[in-house]
């Protein structure tokens, strides 16, 4: 939104869950005069622009291409989508091939822009605080805090390493596993809380604005992805930039972005997580040189002006 606004458009954004079908949207865009829409997700999003009276394009998110593909009804949905879109943002190269795959009629109008990452970390944060509410002891010689951000849902897996990492903290007291993220889907956060509060070691963190979380992220020993399927982890990125190390599960939205003890550690079970860990815990050499590694990767391949770039001109297609 704000690349848009920084070439004068005026941008709204809306939750595509708050909306049922394609005639709601529709009335949206002609009381309000929209003169374009741009959609995140082939499904949950395009499926409310189809047979609307304004150009739209479309930026996949991942779950689309990866996982609804899947559902005959939601392919066949996505496909019609795609053929009413002016352009298509993948963020990989082989998410590209999937889609282009599926529908190649629409490989022409499919475009690779990688996700930009702008890191703003607050100056104010208060670390002792964010470890008080999280009820980690604060006066113990060394700590481990490792952060799994991700919106509750089961895609993303939050439960896969609690066990294994519970088991952990028992035997060393130093590492805490913190997951903080929206509760997208109510059922299953109810689900997430249950677990974690049998898990000593492992904790469900408050939501908190971006700059905050940023400076959480800062002050932890790795940021962990367990995601089942995803499209480009923002959070991955954004822990590179703030130069913090990533453990994260070997699928592969997370392998396109994190080369495998150059640019962060990718695990495909939860043992191999713990060993990892612990690998990087002892080899403080090892850690800089990923650090180091990561953050060159996400300033020449995630910059946030060519990403501005990218979609001003995208938008001028509509």
């Amino acid at each position: 939104r704000n690349h848009l606004h920084a070439a004068g458009h005026v941008c709204v954004l809306k939750d595509a869950f708050m909306y049922e079908s394609p005639t709601e949207i529709a009335n949206l865009t002609s009381t309000d005069k929209f003169d374009a829409a741009l959609a995140i997700h082939l499904y949950k999003g395009g499926r409310l622009l189809q047979g609307g009276r304004i150009p739209f394009g479309i930026i996949f998110g991942g779950t689309d291409v990866n996982e609804d593909i899947k559902c005959e009804e939601k392919r066949r949905v996505m496909g019609a989508v795609l053929g009413e879109a002016r352009f298509a943002v993948a963020f990989t190269m082989k998410m590209k091939e999937l889609a282009a795959a599926e529908w190649p009629d629409a490989r022409k109008k499919i475009y690779v822009q990688t996700q930009g990452i702008k890191t703003t970390p607050s100056e104010t944060f208060d670390w002792y605080r964010f470890l008080q509410n999280a009820d980690i002891p604060t006066d113990t010689g060394s700590l481990y805090m490792f952060l799994l951000i991700c919106g509750l849902r089961r895609v993303k897996d939050p439960l896969y390493l609690v066990d294994v990492f519970s088991d952990w903290h028992r035997k060393d007291p130093s590492v805490h596993l913190g997951i903080i993220g929206p509760a997208v889907d109510p059922l299953f956060t109810s689900e997430v809380k249950e677990k974690v509060k049998r898990a000593p070691g492992v904790h469900l963190l408050q939501e908190m604005p971006q700059d905050d979380l940023h400076a959480a992220m800062k002050r932890c020993f790795a940021v962990v992805n367990s995601s089942i399927s995803e499209g480009m982890s923002a959070a991955i990125l954004e822990a590179m930039d703030l130069d913090v190390p990533v453990l994260a599960r070997n699928i592969p939205g997370n392998a396109a972005i994190v080369k495998h003890k150059e640019t962060g550690l990718l695990f495909s079970h939860p043992q191999e997580f713990v060993m990892l860990s612990k690998s990087l815990m002892n080899d403080p050499i090892m850690e800089r040189e990923i650090v180091t590694r990561a953050k060159d990767y996400v300033k020449k391949h995630h910059s946030w002006e060519s990403e501005r770039k990218a979609y001003q001109n995208l938008v001028l297609r509509l």
